[in-house]
């Protein structure tokens, strides 16, 4: 029988680690977090990093260990989640993976190598300049001619994810999802995937909120104090709450545009994220309104 491992995951702001918290204190449990923000250093109000305080004396793997300035890809998060898998295993405790990156918890639950594939400097450059003078939507458009399947869980301004798209297939010759297909291997655990469902007005209430708190909390200190430390940002200043903040600073936007434009980002994000999940047929879906306890005993029943 294939070990247990729990995922929970679910949209920006619907109570993923208090909910993980709670089931880790209650079945032995230590947390991985699959968050692509949370992985960086100095990044942790605009990320809602948890906190030493939050974690209520419970372990978490994968949590601010990146310095701003590397890049970090799903392959490198895979690797470093199965050791930290194997790690909490061998101590006879239960994983329980949490995090909101559709693409990390989908290399996990499905198996899914990412190749190391040789970048063309050279034709990312292209494509970004392409984006910038006719703008998203045209690179969008060509990938999806060449990978159309990839594309359904790829928002149409997302440029890193469509750029990555191309370049993959400029690369190899193959698309992503063939890569993606031919790559999948038996799995190793036995994923119990949970995710936390909210009434959509009411979720963007939470965002809403949650935005007004990172910004009380010292969001644009934050930004400033990295943009001091650091000197190149290769994924990191692309978070969302962060390139916004970034733009503010260069006076692109008033602070009263930069907080509704956040707030409307992150809401487009959460939508997005509600629709990834959704594609994963196997997720037992939770009432994010229920009450902790409520959940921890349904994630218990369904072990």
């Amino acid at each position: 029988m294939l070990p247990k491992v729990i995922v929970i995951c679910g949209p920006t702001a619907s109570g993923k680690t208090a909910l993980s918290i709670e089931l880790a204190k209650e079945i032995n449990g230590e947390i991985v977090s699959c968050d692509s923000m949370q992985i960086y250093k100095d990044m942790d109000i605009g990320t809602a990093k948890v906190t030493q305080e939050e974690m209520q004396g419970i372990k978490h793997y994968l949590v601010d260990f990146v310095s701003p300035d590397e890049r970090y890809s799903v392959a490198s998060f895979k690797k470093d989640a199965k050791k930290a898998i194997k790690e909490i295993i061998a101590k006879g405790k239960t994983p329980i993976i949490v995090g909101g990156t559709g693409l990390y918890v989908d290399s996990l639950i499905y198996e899914i190598e990412y190749p190391q594939i040789e970048f063309d400097e050279a034709y990312r450059k292209q494509l970004e300049l392409q984006a910038e003078q006719k703008g998203i939507e045209t690179l969008y458009q060509m990938a999806k001619k060449i990978d159309p399947q990839a594309l359904e869980k790829i928002s149409e301004n997302d440029q890193k994810r469509i750029i990555r798209v191309l370049e993959i297939y400029h690369s190899t010759g193959k698309t992503k999802t063939q890569l993606e297909a031919e790559s999948r291997k038996p799995l190793e655990y036995d994923y119990k995937v949970f995710a936390i469902n909210w009434d959509r007005e009411k979720l963007y209430e939470r965002i809403n909120k949650r935005v007004d708190i990172m910004i009380e909390q010292g969001l644009v200190e934050e930004v400033k104090n990295i943009k001091q430390k650091y000197s190149k940002f290769p994924t990191a200043m692309q978070g969302l709450g962060y390139k916004e903040v970034v733009d503010y600073l260069e006076g692109l936007y008033s602070k009263e545009e930069m907080i509704d434009k956040i707030k409307m980002e992150t809401r487009r994000y959460a939508k997005r994220q509600l629709t990834w999940f959704r594609k994963n047929k196997q997720t037992i879906w939770l009432n994010g309104e229920e009450k902790i306890s409520e959940n921890v005993r349904i994630i218990m029943e369904n072990l």
